[in-house]
């Protein structure tokens, strides 16, 4: 909802379609609009090699020179794939030991499963993009919706950190690396945008 009302906001009208038809069908539907609306764009974010570049130019450098060279592990969740792509690209030709760790719900299609419902939002593959090089997946985490909202949770209550799901998600991931890792590993672990944008479906409901 909170997304949404942005959009409005800025002058958007809000276009849905049907649930059945997964991102598949919100991007059909965005192309059938580029063609009727004259002067317009569809930056096809799944489709355009400009969204892993960004990342490969700027969040990988950053993240590299933040702290000086030393990261052991990268973990990303996987919507687009563009941060995970870019990042792990740069990082990989830095250092080809650096562990980059892909992150998904239930319901996606990394580790071989079907597409289907969840409820972490903002993360999870229909299909794969073009861009997407599956060798860059050094380890794939599936994660349960009840283990990303448990840490949205968690978050909040112990670092006070406002975090969405998918944050949620690359953070239970996170954990399970560290539980693997030897002392003084350094994981990097991104979390892409904050709870604000869900306070309207109650997601720290029984929680703090």
């Amino acid at each position: 909802v909170e997304k949404q009302q942005i959009m409005k906001a800025l002058g958007a009208t809000i276009v849905h379609t049907p649930t059945s038809e997964g991102m598949q069908g919100a991007i059909r539907k965005a192309q059938e609009l580029a063609k009727k609306i004259p002067n317009s764009y569809c930056p096809q974010q799944f489709a355009n090699p400009a969204n892993p570049r960004t990342y490969y130019k700027t969040l990988g450098p950053e993240l590299w020179d933040d702290l000086d060279g030393q990261i052991d592990i990268f973990v990303a969740g996987a919507g687009s794939g563009g941060t995970f792509m870019g990042t792990a690209t740069f990082l990989k030709e830095k250092n080809p030991n650096i562990k980059t760790v892909i992150v998904e719900p239930e319901g996606s299609i990394l580790n071989g499963g079907e597409p289907g419902p969840h409820k972490t939002e903002g993360i999870g593959m229909e299909f794969l993009p073009d861009y997407m090089d599956p060798s860059y997946f050094d380890a794939i985490h599936t994660i349960r919706d009840e283990d990303a909202f448990k840490r949205v949770k968690e978050l909040a209550k112990k670092e006070g950190l406002l975090v969405g799901s998918s944050s949620g998600a690359a953070f239970h991931a996170a954990l399970l690396e560290a539980k693997k890792a030897k002392p003084g590993t350094n994981i990097v672990v991104i979390f892409p945008d904050s709870s604000e944008r869900y306070l309207s479906k109650n997601i720290y409901e029984g929680g703090i």
